[in-house]
């Protein structure tokens, strides 16, 4: 499959390589990102897991906006998003 940055338009699904590189994150940071709620999970559609571009652009844009929750953080060891 080709890289985003050689497809004229950006495909609405997108398997976790894409979706990570899609919002500007290594792999790790994204799965991390998708277990603590940060990014949305993917839907799984036969034997693939695929990122709607739509979901990750709604979850991106919310980062800055989602409160702290100083419980996960404290039960995650300090790790939560700030």
């Amino acid at each position: 499959m080709p890289r985003l940055e050689s497809v004229p338009w950006v495909p609405r699904g997108l398997n976790r390589d894409e979706a990570a590189y899609y919002i500007g994150v290594g792999t790790t940071k994204f799965d991390e990102m998708v277990r603590d709620g940060r990014m949305p999970r993917g839907k799984r559609v036969d034997g693939r897991v695929i990122w709607d571009r739509v979901q990750l652009d709604l979850h991106f844009s919310e980062l800055d906006n989602r409160p702290r929750n100083v419980i996960d953080e404290a039960l995650q060891g300090g790790r939560a998003a700030r």
